[in-house]
């Protein structure tokens, strides 16, 4: 597999991804929250506390960079970044509905939500 390139829309809140031509995989548009809630970062901390990523409906992706080999860093607006290689990128591509739905019904499960929490702060 092979990213062409990537396109952040801010307006959508969405990434499409762009693979090379010949790769046998459609270009896809992945939510900047199901980007985030994938997290490889989320995936590692998830099996250690058994805890769903939540509210994170409106989180933005504001950067992409290359990290050589090892794939592309996301930087999301919630000062999270996690590095995302490119078979990841592509299994997340493939199987959206699964991991997309399954994430719905963990929320509804735990009682959470997707709807962004507002911080107060004291001064």
């Amino acid at each position: 597999m092979k990213i062409a390139r990537f396109l952040i829309d801010n307006t959508l809140n969405n990434l499409t991804i762009e693979f090379s031509a010949d790769v046998a995989i459609e270009n896809i548009q992945l939510s900047f929250e199901y980007l985030r809630i994938s997290s490889p970062a989320n995936s590692t901390k998830k099996s250690k506390t058994s805890q769903v990523t939540t509210h994170k409906k409106d989180v933005l992706l504001t950067n992409i960079e290359s990290v050589a080999k090892h794939g592309y860093r996301f930087i999301f607006d919630d000062e999270h970044s996690a590095i995302y290689s490119e078979a990841y990128v592509q299994t997340l591509a493939l199987e959206y509905k699964i991991r997309w739905q399954n994430y719905l019904n963990e929320l509804e499960t735990s009682g959470h939500s997707r709807e962004t929490m507002i911080n107060f702060k004291q001064l």
